[in-house]
């Protein structure tokens, strides 16, 4: 339980504000998100005064198990208690704390694995547990130190703040890290005689990303049952590894797609996972297009959590394979959204947007292009945006601000029959 002294670079986060606004209604906040996202770190930033404890640490897990009364009795004026799944049974003591007269925030909860947490949290600390999601760096955390890097060393080098905070290089962090973390959660959480197996599913999950997931075809490429592919991926979900975009079918009918796109938290671990392992063949390589539309995704989902918002973001395709990338749900209104890796705009990108305008019965507001190079601008009524621009630090509901006044040109608006 000793005090906690920085060793490294502190990169300010944009949850800290979320973080303070729940401590001030909650008397436990509970923070969710990936191993090595900086949650331990967050926590001891913002609660400098409050003792730290780690579950993950043999002696003290031990002692929670044994006495979990006699283990928050010494904690009386609360803690950061960290991989708190690891003890259960330390969440019953925790409802009664909970409901006791407000006094403050007592307690400071981080976990890593959704399946065990939310599980204990939904019997235990319902109503009584502000939550906040911390995934990896958003763009906007560390445009700074990016804003020197092309976009191929950024899609290389993904958001995980050891690799900015430390300056770990992906090919040092990415192997222990699957080997750390992924492979050490997953065996316990699953019955895996051989290890092989799942690190081939990890590779075609990575193979799939930005795509449709069918999860048949890809138990079948892996040699497992369509069982155990959703049952690894559901647990690969519980870990902040990889989600799922839901389809938008409102008043759309039958001819909308209602299977989910299959996303990684972080476009890092996806590069990596595709062997890409330099700058030079990320700029060449076939899966580039999706790589950037991942990292556009996850940092408006990243944003949205930082900013204590629900996901609300979805994508649209029709039978006929149009396809808007990014439906982002702002109350009553949509932003369309299409993710293009390209640094040169082209006519042809902006013809689902165009589309969507024409079949959509939902209220649209300023439809949004986002694409890999720098200018932006207001074009055929659709809004350009850099994947630089500081829009992406931000809830979607800003991207819908006033268009930049340049000059818009007209193109001819495609059939969608």
């Amino acid at each position: 339980m000793a005090m906690f002294s920085l060793k490294m670079k502190y990169i300010a986060r944009a949850a800290a504000r979320t973080l303070e606004r729940l401590s001030k209604s909650f008397p436990i906040v509970t923070i969710t998100g990936p191993r090595q996202s900086g949650k331990t770190t967050l926590s001891k930033i913002a609660f400098p005064d409050k003792t730290y404890v780690s579950l993950e640490n043999p002696a003290t897990r031990d002692f929670a198990l044994e006495d979990p009364k006699g283990f928050l009795d010494r904690l009386k004026k609360g803690a950061v208690i960290d991989e708190i799944q690891r003890v259960p049974e330390l969440f019953s003591y925790l409802q009664e704390i909970a409901d006791e007269p407000f006094t403050g925030c007592r307690f400071i909860l981080t976990g890593s694995q959704q399946f065990d947490l939310v599980s204990s949290i939904s019997q235990s600390l319902a109503g009584r547990t502000g939550f906040l999601t911390l995934l990896p760096f958003s763009i906007e955390e560390i445009r700074p130190a990016i804003s020197k890097r092309g976009l191929d060393q950024v899609l290389l080098e993904g958001f995980y703040p050891p690799l900015h905070a430390r300056s770990i290089i992906p090919a040092d962090f990415y192997p222990a890290y699957i080997h750390s973390y992924l492979e050490r959660d997953v065996r316990r959480l699953l019955n895996i005689r051989d290890l092989a197996d799942f690190q081939k599913f990890l590779r075609l999950c990575a193979g799939r990303t930005a795509n449709l997931l069918n999860l048949q075809e890809l138990g079948r490429d892996c040699g497992i049952s369509h069982t155990t592919a959703r049952h690894w991926l559901s647990v690969l979900e519980a870990s902040y590894v990889v989600f799922r975009l839901q389809p938008y079918h409102g008043n759309f009918g039958k001819r909308a797609v209602k299977t989910p796109k299959l996303y990684f938290y972080d476009s890092g671990i996806a590069a990596f996972l595709l062997g890409i392992r330099t700058r030079e063949q990320m700029e060449t390589h076939p899966l580039r297009g999706q790589l950037f539309e991942n990292m556009i995704i996850a940092d408006i989902l990243k944003e949205r959590y930082n900013s204590g918002l629900p996901p609300d973001i979805y994508f649209w395709r029709d039978s006929n394979g149009h396809e808007v990338d990014l439906i982002l749900q702002e109350g009553a209104s949509l932003i369309p959204v299409e993710i293009k890796s390209g640094t040169t705009l082209k006519q042809a990108w902006f013809d689902n947007l165009t589309g969507w305008k024409a079949v959509s019965k939902q209220k649209t507001v300023q439809p949004l292009l986002v694409y890999g190079g720098i200018e932006e601008m207001n074009r055929s009524g659709i809004r350009v945006k850099s994947w630089k621009s500081p829009s992406f630090s931000k809830p979607a509901a800003r991207f819908a601000g006033n268009a930049l006044s340049l000059p818009v040109k007209s193109s001819p608006e495609p059939s969608w029959g």
